[in-house]
């Protein structure tokens, strides 16, 4: 996980509309900036659907939500339009930006050992440093914790 008071890095990357979206371009507002490990999960969905109920408020607040995973852009339209979510999500498919930020970890299920992406949120500023770093992530709290340290 990126240390909190160091510059979060710049990406290209492209949403669930193949968009293409860098960090740079969102200076100026604050970024909630979550990696999640998969589309359509019961975990994961309770997550983005959280992010996407709440998302106006975040727009109040001048923010906004990235979410990342290492899906397709095709997986991505699927999950957001099963879900209607109302924000964007980034493809990191061959997981340059989940490796940058440091969330490609080992992880142990059921006493199996394997890589993959360790849910984690950031919370980046204005400017573009890194303010919040949370790698101990519960899926359904998560968004309203994000929404309340805004």
């Amino acid at each position: 996980m990126l240390d909190v008071g160091t510059k979060a890095p710049d990406f290209e990357l492209p949403d669930q509309n193949g968009k293409m979206h860098t960090l740079k371009e969102y200076r100026g507002k604050k970024v909630i900036l979550y990696f999640y490990p998969r589309d359509n999960t019961p975990g994961c969905t309770k997550q983005a659907c959280g992010y996407s109920e709440r998302y106006p408020q975040f727009q109040e607040k001048g923010a906004v939500v990235l979410g990342i995973s290492k899906d397709t852009i095709a997986s991505h339209k699927r999950f957001e339009e099963k879900q209607n979510l109302g924000f964007t999500i980034l493809a990191d498919p061959e997981r340059k930006v989940i490796e940058t930020y440091d969330v490609w970890k080992e992880k142990k299920n059921y006493g199996k050992v394997s890589m993959g992406v360790v849910r984690t949120t950031y919370l980046i500023d204005e400017e573009g440093i890194i303010i919040r770093a949370n790698d101990k992530v519960k899926a359904a709290e998560d968004p309203q914790k994000m929404l309340e340290e805004l």
